[in-house]
């Protein structure tokens, strides 16, 4: 209910904005929202052509093509005079991110189609570990610790190990291989959940978990600041675990509370006892490289558990064929049959991650969104925060709705202000120390057609802000 309301008020207020700034005059058109694509030039107004100075009629009559670009310095937008059919179109600054039409084209084509394609494959691998026993196996080694997580969760139940690999897949940044683990973990949770449209306890506990990012190898932000030229672009990755772990804990403590779950068990403390020695651990370890050994164990690390899993699923199938014969299959047809239900889930989810994309792009391309994040930031700026911060919020602010918008935002960032500036920094911190709710929510429960999230939404976008507060603080220290 929530998380519909929300959606209605992002469409309509994003529509009424468009359309209020189009007859107030702010805007020339609005074609843009519907039709453009990111980074296409924006309309601002058509002129005949006595109607512009006289240096700049001079300058289109001398160019071959008819256009006149003025670039006046590297932060503001360019100005492009462009003579054609008798008018001249003045078009100023680029769009944020493809708008409607082509959002559902790419929605398809670039989201949803490539992630068919690992719910296939990693589906199909799953099928593996479930009929050789591995799944139960590690259920049984973690029941002792979930069991206090999701005491609603039944003692050695499948999705124990599907959680435990999405949550490992997350952790080592394997971002292909944790989604296809956290959909069969939420499609296993859905077959003990009594009320089919209305998210369980445990899957709520799942999802905020899941969406508060912890991550050891931040590989793909790592390889961003290399691309954007930071003297040390590992440097953001211990503020990163820093970030996400006390968004983890604050997920977990948030939701505990509402659960009532008993904080006080031995094996729940062992458990994050555990856990934070061995973040400690890599910590450690990872600090005595030097900065060629810590791009090479950044690099090479989450790619090597991600081989060896595969590797040692298929050697362990192959070990335990005997159940697949009895089970009247082979390991090769098992892993088909999974794959086909990896096809099936990304089909089930399509229409809504199509929904959430579409309202994100419309509350982007209307210049609501920018409205509402230089708000924010004057606010900041005027109670004494400093500019490197309130740079790098645009960031912070996008991530919730979009990670390829964020991501944006990110790059730009560091091309703006350097990779190595405050705001850079920061602005890594803030993309991989959290996940993209709206997304994340679409795709989990929308996998599973649930569609009462509770307390869901409302816990998830408060962990995102304890992450923005947290990314600040730790930035501010370390940098």
């Amino acid at each position: 209910m929530v998380l519909s309301r929300f959606w209605l008020v992002i469409f309509i207020s994003s529509i009424v904005f468009v359309i209020f700034s189009l007859f107030s005059g702010n805007s020339y058109t609005i074609d843009h929202v519907l039709n453009g694509k990111k980074d296409d030039p924006i309309l601002i107004s058509e002129k005949y052509m006595d109607q512009i100075p006289v240096f700049i009629k001079d300058s289109i009559n001398k160019s071959e093509d008819k256009t006149f670009i003025i670039n006046r310095d590297t932060v503001n937008a360019d100005t492009t005079y462009v003579y054609k059919n008798k008018t001249v179109k003045i078009f100023s600054g680029v769009q944020k991110s493809d708008g409607l039409l082509p959002t559902c084209k790419t929605t398809l084509l670039d989201l949803i189609l490539p992630l068919m394609a690992y719910l296939a494959f990693f589906c199909g691998l799953m099928e593996l570990l479930i009929i050789s026993g591995v799944s139960e196996k590690l259920a049984k080694v973690l029941s002792p610790v979930f069991v206090k997580v999701f005491p609603s969760i039944p003692k050695n139940h499948p999705s124990i190990s599907y959680m435990t690999l999405n949550f490992a897949a997350n952790f080592l940044g394997l971002d292909s291989a944790a989604t296809p683990f956290g959909l069969k973990a939420m499609e296993s949770l859905q077959e003990i959940n009594p009320e089919k449209d209305k998210a369980s306890d445990a899957q709520i506990m799942f999802m905020c978990l899941h969406a508060s990012g912890l991550t050891l190898i931040a590989t793909s932000i790592i390889g961003y600041r290399a691309a954007a030229g930071a003297s040390n672009p590992a440097d953001v990755m211990l503020p990163c675990i820093i970030t996400s772990f006390i968004g983890t804990i604050a997920a977990f403590l948030i939701v505990g509370v509402k659960q009532k779950i008993n904080f006080k068990s031995a094996s729940l403390v062992l458990g994050l006892m555990l856990l934070i020695a061995s973040i400690v651990g890599l910590l450690m370890y990872v600090n005595h490289l030097d900065l060629i050994g810590k791009n090479y164990f950044t690099t090479n690390l989450s790619a090597l558990i991600l081989v060896g899993i595969i590797v040692s699923t298929l050697i362990f199938s192959f070990l335990k064929e005997k159940k697949f014969t009895e089970a009247n299959t082979t390991v090769y047809e098992a892993f088909v049959a999974g794959a086909n239900n990896g096809v099936k889930t990304g089909v089930t989810i399509f229409p809504y991650v199509l929904g959430m994309l579409v309202a994100i792009s419309l509350f982007r391309n209307s210049g609501l969104f920018e409205i509402i994040s230089d708000g924010i930031a004057f606010i900041f700026s005027n109670i004494g925060v400093s500019k490197g911060i309130t740079d790098a919020l645009p960031v912070a602010l996008l991530r919730p709705f979009s990670s390829a918008g964020s991501r944006g935002f990110l790059i730009d960032s560091m091309n703006t202000f350097g990779a190595d500036s405050m705001t850079g920094r920061l602005s890594s911190i803030f993309q991989c120390s959290a996940e993209s709710t709206f997304y994340v929510i679409a795709v989990y429960f929308g996998s599973v057609n649930i569609k009462n999230t509770r307390y869901a939404l409302g816990t998830m976008l408060l962990v995102d802000v304890i992450c923005v507060i947290t990314a600040i603080l730790v930035a501010s220290w370390f940098f």
